[in-house]
């Protein structure tokens, strides 16, 4: 019995420096520029940037680990979509009145609209493949 305590314990404690590394490398993952086909979103602008076309909004923060790791994924997806088709970002840090209009409850959310009305969300890291495919 004191054996399998003593197993369990440095489980535990292996389980627990592991997620600490993990949480810090994550938070001090340096910021990926935007791609120019991104489209920098706020409370002013929004309605007007995603009428008349699909537009996947992503709504992050700059401490946000997950939305640091979507940030390479989404510039990639920008620059292969067709005409009529767009990524844009919205800081939910600056613009919470648009996060809570939305219902943003957890981040990284991507929101997919297309004629300025919701169709689809995705809450969490996604591929780029995944994307485009929900995208089409």
């Amino acid at each position: 019995m004191q054996t399998f305590l003593i197993i369990l314990l440095i489980v535990i404690g292996a389980f627990v420096i592991l997620n600490i590394y993990a949480r810090r490398k994550i938070k001090n993952m340096p910021k990926v520029a935007d791609s120019d086909k991104i489209i920098t979103l706020t409370d002013k602008n929004f309605n007007q940037q995603i009428k008349n076309k699909r537009v996947l909004v992503d709504f992050w923060a700059e401490w946000c680990g997950p939305c640091k790791m979507m940030a390479p994924i989404l510039n990639e997806l920008a620059e292969e979509l067709p005409e009529g088709q767009a990524v844009g970002k919205l800081n939910v840090e600056e613009y919470q009145s648009m996060a809570q209009k939305f219902q943003v409850r957890g981040i990284p959310t991507m929101i997919l609209f297309e004629n300025g009305k919701e169709i689809n969300r995705f809450v969490g890291v996604k591929t780029k493949d995944f994307l485009k495919k929900n995208m089409q």
